[in-house]
């Protein structure tokens, strides 16, 4: 059976502070943005940066890519899309689509590598934790 992935969307709003001062967002922000859908993916999912960390691990990006395509202003809504892409390394793959929510049009896309270090010794996992392990068998990742 072929790993499925899972997927979730969230809605956020372009605030104030993350526009230049003609009302086009900065592109540093796109990175927030993916930020923010792999928080609302992980509540929803569990697999959250605090639930990681309460078992004894952090998880920091080592890749991250985006493609932009159109602007976002200063009070625009967008969705953002993060899917989880399984795989049997010890990584976190997403990729995102950002879309305007009043268009449908797509805004920015793109991927992140985040890695399971542990906590206690800051040590690289060449394995899946076993908490890890256990998440992906119970949404069907292996």
């Amino acid at each position: 059976m072929k790993p499925r992935s899972l997927s979730n969307r969230t809605e956020v709003v372009v605030r104030f502070n993350e526009a230049d001062p003609l009302g086009i967002v900065w592109h540093g922000h796109y990175v927030r943005y993916f930020e923010d859908g792999r928080e609302a993916f992980g509540h929803a999912y569990g697999l959250s940066y605090l639930d990681v960390y309460h078992q004894g691990f952090v998880v920091p990006i080592v890749n991250f890519q985006c493609d932009y395509k159109k602007s976002l202003r200063y009070g625009d809504k967008m969705i953002i899309e993060t899917t989880y892409k399984p795989c049997d390394a010890a990584k976190l793959l997403f990729s995102y689509q950002l879309f305007n929510a009043a268009t449908n049009e797509l805004v920015a896309k793109g991927s992140s590598v985040q890695v399971f270090l542990d906590l206690k010794n800051n040590t690289l996992q060449l394995t899946n934790p076993p908490f890890f392990q256990a998440w992906k068998e119970k949404h069907e990742m292996t």
